[in-house]
């Protein structure tokens, strides 16, 4: 096979996580190769190699004789502008076949699956393939064992962290509840017990924010596993983003796929949260599942489903987990958004009047739970453990204290743009669409702009009159505000009754 050099230029492209090079239609390798658009093709740097998707330039964007990366493909070839690179085509992947067995209803063994996600891990997939995979194993297309083996694979894939000590407690929010940011409060109150609490979290994948977004506005979380581990034994917790570490590699490239598919399957789900556990260590994880008519699980039956999932795949790699099923009718806390979530963390941590009294509950609850369920209180007596902590300001402390060791404590920002959604009518609230507030937030701009969002002044069973606000959005541009406002005309968030049913 025929390898030619070609010098590469820097151009700044952002792909995210997909690695792409740009190369000339009429360059020298494009034909002797035989190279279209969307080749995978492998791209060798000295000793680094990568596999990556051709995109075709027919301008004079690239000189002949050269070629341009994106961002992620640049890092992880360490290039310099100048460097000379050989491309060829991309081997020959096997796990492809066992894919599209996938697709069309053939059911996938642990080897295959281990290939798979192997693939996927180092780089070798391209977001097609991620996309066709993953479709291939939504909608109950998976089994119990094919989710046992998948999660396996994934941690597979990675490393895997021995503390050396237990319990290690984990927790976790299966999500679709807006603002319901919970684990931070957790983590601090927990840590402040004296127990291990490692908290690895990704970011939003369906949602305005994630619990790595959210801690991002306040402190560093891009920690490698070397920083990570000095954090959690000088104070028992920290609060990293999964995908600046090598564990489960595989389910950050996964959700960066999902995130623009909007797709979440209970088995993809299950992996995901329970990898990511197993590898980071964890010997007890606390699961939150919130129910209610618009959050991500809507009925008792789907919960159930749910529950008995991540019960049996946890049981299977030894994993002790406990499923707290909790209301989801209505968004948790006032923000909705990284910066907006983080404003009302630091409000519960620091006891503040202003403090959602909703949030502060469930944290408590869970934090409680998780105390008794990694046997530091006895039963029944979690729960008052949790508030002593927090009320004493000893969970503010240590929550300080894990950020300043992974580089400080911030104040989060606030967005240049807001503005008041206005009831039209008065009446009392009667429901709250959860899907649609998330929506909007994330048309005003969140997650990817911090302080992006919005701040819900409603709860349900609140008296409003006309002319309140509901909720204010914020925005960093005033196009992403006219984007929210221009969803707002047509899909209601809030509704009003004349009369609350008893």
């Amino acid at each position: 096979m025929h390898a030619a050099g070609l010098r590469l230029r820097l151009l700044g492209i952002d792909t995210q996580q997909e690695h792409v090079i740009y190369m000339r239609r009429d360059c020298h390798v494009c034909r002797a190769e035989g190279f279209e658009a969307q080749t995978r093709v492998e791209v060798v740097l000295r000793e680094r190699r990568i596999i990556a998707t051709l995109n075709v330039v027919d301008t004079d964007l690239l000189p002949k004789g050269e070629a341009g990366l994106s961002t992620r493909a640049w890092q992880a070839l360490s290039a310099a502008s100048g460097d000379v690179v050989t491309v060829a085509h991309a081997p020959t992947l096997d796990s492809l076949s066992a894919m599209r067995s996938k697709i069309y209803g053939h059911r996938l063994d642990a080897q295959a699956l281990d290939a798979i996600v192997g693939d996927v891990a180092a780089g070798r997939y391209s977001d097609m393939h991620i996309a066709a995979f993953l479709s291939a194993c939504a909608g109950g297309r998976m089994d119990l064992q094919e989710t046992i083996d998948l999660t396996a694979a994934m941690v597979n894939a990675g490393e895997v962290i021995d503390w050396g000590r237990g319990p290690i407690a984990d927790k976790h929010c299966v999500g679709g509840l807006p603002g319901n940011r919970t684990t931070p409060i957790v983590v601090a109150i927990v840590a402040a017990a004296g127990l291990t609490m490692p908290k690895t979290s990704s970011r939003a994948i369906t949602s305005p924010a994630g619990t790595a977004d959210v801690m991002e506005t306040l402190t560093r979380v891009d920690l490698d596993l070397k920083a990570m581990r000095h954090v959690v034994e000088r104070e028992g917790g920290c609060f990293v983003w999964g995908g600046a570490l090598t564990l489960s590699p595989a389910d950050d490239v996964l959700i960066r796929v999902e995130r623009p598919l909007d797709l979440d399957s209970d088995a993809q789900l299950v992996a995901s949260v329970l990898s990511k556990k197993i590898a980071a260590g964890a010997s007890h994880a606390l699961i939150d599942i919130p129910v209610g008519p618009t959050a991500k699980v809507r009925t008792e039956d789907d919960a159930h489903r749910l529950q008995a999932m991540l019960e049996q795949v946890a049981a299977a790699h030894g994993l002790h987990l406990k499923v707290l099923r909790t209301r989801g009718a209505q968004p948790v806390g006032r923000g909705v958004g990284p910066a907006l979530e983080a404003h009302d963390v630091l409000a519960v941590l620091r006891g503040a009047a202003s403090a959602p009294v909703d949030l502060r509950m469930r944290a408590l609850a869970l934090a409680g739970e998780l105390l008794e369920f990694c046997g530091h209180s006895a039963p029944g007596t979690g729960h008052s453990e949790a508030w002593r902590l927090l009320d004493s300001g000893a969970a503010w402390d240590k929550f300080q204290a894990i950020c300043e060791a992974q580089g400080g404590l911030r104040e989060p920002g606030v967005a240049p743009l807001r503005e008041p959604v206005l009831a039209e009518r008065s009446g009392h609230v009667s429901a709250i669409n959860s899907r649609r507030l998330a929506r909007v937030a994330k048309l005003a701009g969140a997650p990817g702009a911090p302080t992006a969002g919005l701040v819900l002044h409603v709860r349900l069973g609140d008296r409003v009159e006309r002319g309140m606000p509901l909720f204010t959005l914020h925005a960093r541009a005033a196009g992403e505000m006219a984007y929210a406002r221009g969803y707002l005309a047509t899909h209601p968030v809030v509704a009003l009754a004349d009369e609350m049913t008893p």
